[in-house]
């Protein structure tokens, strides 16, 4: 079994200013929805202050190492087309067997 982490970190509407936690929410509620129709677990995180930031994070599950790279792959691809949003970086993680507690 492999789990896969994808981070995105991401600027929220880069060409308008965000001014409210509630636009941000707005922004980045459907990017979310998207996500998970690709089966996949999807939370905001990072620092709720921060208005103009977002930190995306996605999980999957698979018995193959290459799924996992397939289905990252394919979410990072779905933030990065989004337009009102700026991908500023990822990090990916892969945990398998070889991986100890």
């Amino acid at each position: 079994m492999f789990v896969g982490v994808l981070e995105c970190d991401v600027l929220v509407s880069p060409a308008e200013p965000v001014h409210s936690l509630k636009h941000k929410r707005a922004v980045i509620r459907p990017v979310i929805v998207k996500l998970r129709r690709l089966e996949v677990a999807v939370t905001e995180a990072g620092d709720p202050d921060r208005l103009a930031r977002a930190l995306i994070g996605v999980a999957t599950v698979s018995g193959s190492v290459d799924q996992v790279h397939r289905v990252l792959d394919t979410c990072e691809r779905q933030v990065a087309g989004e337009v009102e949003l700026q991908m500023l970086s990822t990090r990916r993680r892969i945990i398998g067997e070889q991986d100890e507690d």
